[in-house]
């Protein structure tokens, strides 16, 4: 890879949409308890010239292996928010190196609202300098 900087605004992106996730997260006992479905988008930003110019995936984010970190990180430690799981979400992307901003929307559809409704989500947008004082927030350092 080039230590060469490229604005956010001329980065590529890479994008996982409807990652679906089982999971015990929610406020409330018997989300807790029953568990529910998640479904996670995510967007990188990233610098992928060096990685097509040599047809190599180590210059890349392995999209595969991405999707099983994000899904085992949706699945772990039970939280409250769906603000919370995002911002680990971010964390994890923006630990790989190539990674220099991620958004994350995660997705509640089965919420315990008492009106129809089709979807809640969350989306948080955070680039690579953000993420550490976001983990020390959320105790992810």
């Amino acid at each position: 890879m080039t230590d060469r900087a490229v604005p956010i605004d001329e980065l590529d992106t890479l994008t996982l949409t409807g990652l679906e996730v089982f999971a015990h997260h929610g406020v409330f006992d018997f989300e807790r308890a029953d568990g529910q479905t998640f479904l996670l988008d995510l967007t990188v930003w990233l610098d992928t010239a060096d990685a097509a110019a040599g047809d190599d995936l180590a210059q890349t984010l392995h999209y595969g292996e991405l999707a099983t970190e994000v899904a085992e990180a949706a699945a772990a430690e039970p939280v409250d928010l769906i603000e919370t799981l995002a911002e680990r979400i971010a964390t994890l992307v923006l630990a790989h190196p190539v990674a220099q901003r991620v958004s994350v929307t995660v997705h509640k559809p089965d919420a315990p609202i008492p009106v129809p409704f089709a979807d809640v989500s969350i989306t948080i947008v955070r680039p690579r300098a953000a993420t550490h004082a976001a983990a020390r927030r959320t105790g992810a350092l």
